[in-house]
């Protein structure tokens, strides 16, 4: 039995559309906040002496700091079929550190909307592409993250 597609053409238009952006200064305690929170004592995130003895050159942020980076709201609106939700996972490519007294610009573009058959019945995964910018306009990381949403099972 074949289930019928909760993807709708709003979906589809949603998809290459950018966010607007959100902008963020970088400031020395919330990195250090971050990676007490994280449990990661490295002097790269809170020892500028410790640090300029290093390839960094100076304190820089936690890879994961970007999920605080959070980008503007999306300018294609689109209504979810299901409001169950499971976090498909997330790849991250990097290319320059983030440092104190950057500011991180973030926008996210839906890139791929698709469905599967699942144990829970149909499922509607959608992939988005993050991109963090730095002051400079160089492209700080790229994440990718896949949502999946599904029926309520009540």
């Amino acid at each position: 039995m074949s289930e019928e597609s909760v993807i709708t053409d709003e979906m589809r238009a949603a998809v290459g559309v950018e966010s607007e952006p959100g902008v963020w200064p970088i400031e020395r305690g919330a990195i250090e906040k971050f990676a007490n929170a994280i449990g990661d004592s490295s002097d790269l995130y809170t020892d500028e002496a410790a640090a300029r003895e290093t390839p960094a050159g100076g304190v820089i942020a936690p890879p994961t700091f970007l999920r605080l980076l959070a980008p503007g709201p999306h300018k294609a609106a689109y209504a979810m079929p299901y409001v169950e939700v499971l976090d498909g996972g997330s790849e991250y490519e990097y290319h320059v550190p983030i440092r104190v007294g950057d500011t991180i610009t973030s926008t996210v573009t839906l890139v791929e909307i698709f469905e599967k058959p699942g144990r829970l019945g149909l499922m509607l995964f959608r992939v988005h592409e993050f991109r963090y910018v730095n002051q400079y306009g160089q492209l700080v990381a790229t994440q990718r993250s896949t949502s999946i949403n599904y029926p309520d099972q009540e």
